[in-house]
């Protein structure tokens, strides 16, 4: 880890603690810890988690999470493949994760 993630209160999982503390730098380091370059598709996905949860004050599943890409970004964006390319452990839990976000609701 970076002295950027260390130096942030996380749960076990490594999600944030407080929203307050993200920052594009910080999922720019958490992606890279995972092996991951955050591409423009990549925050996409990450600005929209952001702006559901700012609506709903949830952080949404992968099957509600496919949906809303699709109905925003069309349908060859909304699908689980698409996503999974982008966030191969998980595109709710990991995409969350970099956003700064709670992990979604029903993600083991």
């Amino acid at each position: 880890m970076t002295a950027l993630i260390d130096s942030l209160e996380t749960d076990h999982e490594g999600y944030l603690m407080s929203r307050d503390s993200w920052s594009q730098p910080l999922a720019v380091e958490l992606a890279a810890a995972d092996g991951i370059e955050l591409s423009e598709a990549h925050w996409e996905v990450i600005h929209f988690l952001q702006e559901y949860y700012e609506n709903y004050e949830i952080a949404p599943a992968i099957r509600i999470l496919t949906k809303q890409i699709g109905k925003r970004f069309g349908k060859e964006k909304g699908n689980s493949k698409y996503l999974y390319e982008l966030f191969p452990k998980g595109p709710a839990k990991q995409a969350c994760r970099y956003a700064g976000l709670p992990k979604p609701t029903g993600c083991v």
